[in-house]
């Protein structure tokens, strides 16, 4: 029977014609199947009042990131005359003609989702109220701000034949005004509406806030309905908002560099200068103001949104953030690393590996662990990778003050992470003003692996400390992420560690290593060799199982795989949070493959690779999904957990509730469209996150 099988199998295989479009969804149209899913939290009535309004002011962040990066890129495609296709066989103008379509429908649903916030805020006490809607006591005060405090800062600008069309920022939210003078003649104006000042303004003092009945009105209106002061003896005709969005990905000759630094920055202050992708307006501005913008943008019907409410959601989050516990979820305190009596941090590595999953375990033995070797007299040297640290970094701080006590401090800072490069350019001059060696990146590839490697002198012995994590080194990000970090010190771990860093730091054509898999050098040929072996198993009749959790799955070499792997009777869960290109269940392909995406209270941004191998079960955690950038264009860190224990716990407690999820998960479906898990009558409802928060607070 089982040979029978396995005939059909390969039969089966034979047939598949691999580089079949049909099998491949377009990875911008998974990216918006994901903003879709970002949206549904919105709607979704179980979530608490603000954390709805929070997911659709994210909605819009990742929509303006998604015009700024994706569409411009398909928009620089299409100038240059490129019509190359990818798996999916769609070119870049057919892209961006259907993101378009989607985009348009996500819009639409999201503003019907924002009106039914507003009433259901109205009845919490928080009202957003358009400004011919404020009583006289709320008109005054929002008057008398704006003479205050908005008026000096206001620019008008005029657009005639003397003064030439004034630069629109990107993501500036702006006035159009058509002024009358004396004379009868009509003149235009643009106004930008100052980021610098409350998008909403609250109808009353700071102190009132909290827990008291609020009132907002949008500032644009405010300023809409006091334009005669910036217009003296001028009749205002009329005024509508504009919102545009430019191409931020900005391009780095990195051949063409003698200072990568320099570059960068330069990269970074043209950026505001980068061509239109995206103007949005309201419907009721009149063709005549339409077109001025439209020429002088130098945009297309194409590149025009009009949108039936305030033009960028991104503002909401300051409702988000207001201070009302009983619409928000609930707090909690992480839990820490169980020292034994008299143990420091080193001594607790030494005894065992130890691992935390974020935010559910705190960050702060992390930054103890940078803390204690920065002040340890026995700490030789402390070598480090930052991507993305933010602007409050307790992590910098740390290396500082090891700069400081004596110590060999390195740190490979990328600065190419994009819309973080201000900031860790600001880090890296730093750190470089107190001597610690700073290196940049390595030409052609983003530094995206997260290690940190400490050197100590024990007796007569030097031992190497690691730390490895699937995610950044920011305190911020670590209370609102998912992610995974291991101490350890095993020998042959420490090892590659510092060959890791000779080859970020120096020269070295290693091309192999002990433990890791590091990309670009190895990890695709040995993460394709450990799903060859899970093959040969499931085709000898032995278990065999992949479980793979990640943030985007868009690897065309790696699906091909995984269709191989489902034909071979490998079972594969796929837990992909963002863009999955793969289609599962296609008979004959990928039957025996599931995916689902789990969007909730905290960002899932872990990965962890799991292997049945038979019964001897492997897990890798990583810093890399499975996309051509992250194992050709990126250097990544994929490293295996040797406790048992910790093996048995991943599989057992953190997969399993991942896969057991019925409350935020939804499934995947071969036309790339998702559904959401359902709860069936009389099962237990499993909210995978919050299964996680209970067992560290002794719940589950």
């Amino acid at each position: 029977m089982a040979k029978t099988a396995r005939a059909a199998a390969a039969r089966t295989e034979k047939r598949v014609v691999f580089d079949d479009p049909a099998l491949y969804v377009n990875r911008e149209l998974s990216l918006l199947e994901f903003q879709r899913r970002v949206l549904e939290e919105a709607e979704d009535a179980a979530n608490p009042l603000l954390e709805r309004v929070k997911f659709l002011s994210i909605l819009g962040s990742n929509l303006d990131e998604f015009f700024m990066v994706r569409v411009a890129g398909l928009k620089n495609q299409v100038d240059a005359g490129i019509s190359d296709t990818g798996p999916d066989g769609m070119t870049p103008g057919q892209q961006l003609d259907a993101i378009r379509s989607r985009v348009l429908e996500l819009m639409a649903k999201a503003h019907i989702c924002r009106r039914a916030l507003f009433e259901e805020l109205a009845g919490h006490g928080i009202s957003v109220l358009d400004y011919e809607k404020l009583d006289d006591a709320q008109r005054g005060y929002a008057d008398r701000y704006f003479l205050d405090t908005v008026y000096p800062v206001l620019t008008p600008l005029a657009f005639d034949p003397g003064r030439p069309f004034p630069h629109i920022s990107n993501l500036s939210l702006n006035l159009s005004v058509l002024i009358r003078d004396t004379k009868g003649d009509e003149h235009f104006a643009r106004l930008k509406v100052p980021d610098s000042l409350p998008q909403l303004l609250p109808l009353q003092k700071a102190a009132k806030l909290n827990g008291r009945p609020v009132s907002f009105v949008w500032l644009e209106q405010v300023i809409q309905a006091n334009l005669q002061h910036l217009f003296p003896g001028m009749e205002v005709v009329e005024s509508h908002p504009f919102h545009v969005t430019r191409d931020a990905d900005t391009a780095i000759q990195e051949l063409e560099a003698g200072d990568l630094l320099d570059m960068v920055e330069e990269g970074v202050r043209n950026r505001r200068f980068g061509a239109v992708v995206r103007l949005k307006v309201n419907p009721a501005m009149p063709e005549s103001l339409l077109e001025i913008l439209r020429e002088n943008l130098e945009i297309e019907d194409s590149d025009i949104y009009r949108v039936d409410g305030p033009l960028a959601m991104v503002r909401l989050r300051a409702i988000g953030g207001l201070d009302r516990p009983a619409l928000k979820e609930a707090p909690f305190v992480p839990a820490g690393l169980t020292a034994g009596e008299d143990e420091d941090i080193f001594a607790m590595i030494r005894r065992s590996d130890q691992m935390l999953h974020h935010p559910f375990d705190s960050f702060q033995p992390v930054l103890d662990f940078l803390r204690a070797a920065a002040r340890d007299p026995n700490v030789l040297a402390i070598k480090m990778t930052l991507y993305r640290v933010g602007k409050n970094a307790p992590v910098v701080e740390a290396l500082l003050d090891a700069m400081e006590n004596g110590k060999q401090v390195a740190v490979l800072v990328e600065l190419k992470a994009r819309f973080d490069e201000e900031s860790n350019i600001g880090w890296a001059r730093a750190m470089e003003r107190e001597g610690v060696h700073v290196v940049y990146g390595l030409m052609g590839l983003k530094i995206h692996a997260k290690v940190a490697l400490v050197v100590r002198r024990e007796g007569d012995v030097i031992r190497r400390y690691v730390h490895l994590s699937t995610g950044n080194y920011n305190a911020v990000t670590a209370h609102l992420y998912t992610d995974m970090g291991m101490f350890t010190c095993d020998p042959e771990i420490g090892a590659d560690a510092s060959d890791l860093f000779n080859y970020l730091t120096g020269y070295s054509a290693k091309s192999d290593y002990r433990k890791l898999l590091v990309a670009p050098i190895n990890l695709r040929k040995r993460l394709e060799g450990l799903i060859q072996r899970e093959m040969q198993h499931a085709k000898e009749g032995r278990e065999a199982r992949l479980i793979f959790k990640m943030n985007a799955l868009g690897d065309a070499k790696f699906i091909r795989l995984l269709y191989e792997a489902s034909q071979a009777g490998v079972k594969i869960d796929l837990i992909v949070r963002g863009i999955c290109c793969l289609r599962p269940g296609i008979a004959g392909v990928s039957e025996n493959i599931t995916v689902r995406s789990i969007v909730g209270r905290f960002l899932e941004h872990t990965r962890i690779f799991y292997f049945a191998n038979a019964g001897e079960e492997e897990v890798y955690l990583a810093s890399s999904d499975l996309m051509p950038r992250n194992i050709n264009r990126r250097v990544e860190a994929i490293f295996p957990v040797t406790k048992g224990t910790f093996v048995r716990q991943l599989r057992e407690k953190v997969l399993a509730a991942y896969l057991a999820d019925n409350v935020k998960a939804r499934l995947m479906q071969p036309d790339g469209s998702y559904r959401r898990a359902v709860c069936a009558k009389g099962e237990k409802a499993v909210n995978s996150q919050q299964v996680l928060l209970d067992r560290k607070k002794g719940k589950g």
